[in-house]
């Protein structure tokens, strides 16, 4: 049953104009929630909005880049300010160049996997924890990647960066559980988006689809309390190869 406009729930999704996010934010909307939407397009962002058919009042849009280390303070700070509350958090934005040696990346793309991948997603944890402490609980769900697993050559940064997010929220599980928080985290393998450009070495009818992905995030979100999974890896029954760009 969806709940009433003044109890509804509030998640926050970052990442949200497209792929993943955009496919979680149409399947919240779907299910009652209102959603605070970031990312770094607006055009996009406005679709995504579209998509949710939720009006500006149950939906905000929030234009930034997370690589600014002033960004999570802004973003939580927006969505506080709008709805006043945080019930969930999907810590979905990621970034990284094409595969390079690790000879061959560029102190500014490095910095920039971190802060995205990373940082912003334990500063966004962080803030809203301690929204939810208040709220009486809540939920965080991390997006990563099998590179975090595979360690493949061509994202030693990248994959460090997600197994750096699998490492945060396993510690994160255990203490923010007496908080009536639960945090999870998706590891995925390679997901049908724009996010991997067109190569003829891939066959994208056997990637993930954000859809499915999403399916999975929003299951994670409803879970009893007593059931909520600490880690769910997601891998396409055939794998595709692994080059994402």
């Amino acid at each position: 049953m969806v709940e009433s406009a003044q109890t509804r729930k509030v998640a926050l999704i970052t990442g949200a104009g497209r792929g993943i996010g955009r496919a979680v934010a149409i399947e919240m909307a779907r299910q009652g929630f209102k959603l605070c939407l970031a990312a770094r397009n607006r055009e996009q962002l406005e679709e995504t909005r579209r998509l949710t058919a939720l009006a500006p009042v149950d939906s905000l849009i929030v234009l930034l880049d997370l690589a600014d280390d002033e960004a999570p303070q802004a973003l939580i700070e927006a969505a506080l300010d709008h709805f006043e509350r945080i019930d969930v958090l999907v810590n979905n934005a990621g970034w990284a160049p094409p595969r390079s040696a690790l000879l061959k990346t560029s102190s500014a793309n490095q910095d920039r996997m971190i802060a995205v991948n990373l940082r912003a997603p334990i500063a966004l944890s962080r803030l809203a924890a301690a929204e939810m402490v208040n709220e009486g609980g809540g939920v965080i769900v991390n997006v990563a990647s099998t590179a975090a697993l595979t360690t493949p050559a061509g994202e030693a940064i990248y994959a460090a960066t997600k197994a750096g997010l699998i490492a945060f929220t396993r510690a994160c599980f255990a203490e923010l559980r007496e908080h009536k928080i639960r945090v999870s985290v998706v590891v995925l393998g390679l997901v049908d988006s724009d996010l991997i450009p067109p190569n003829k070495r891939l066959d994208r009818g056997l990637m993930l689809s954000p859809e499915h992905v999403a399916g999975v995030i929003t299951q994670i979100i409803n879970a009893p309390p007593e059931t909520c999974p600490l880690e769910i890896v997601l891998q396409p029954l055939q794998d595709p190869e692994r080059p994402r760009r």
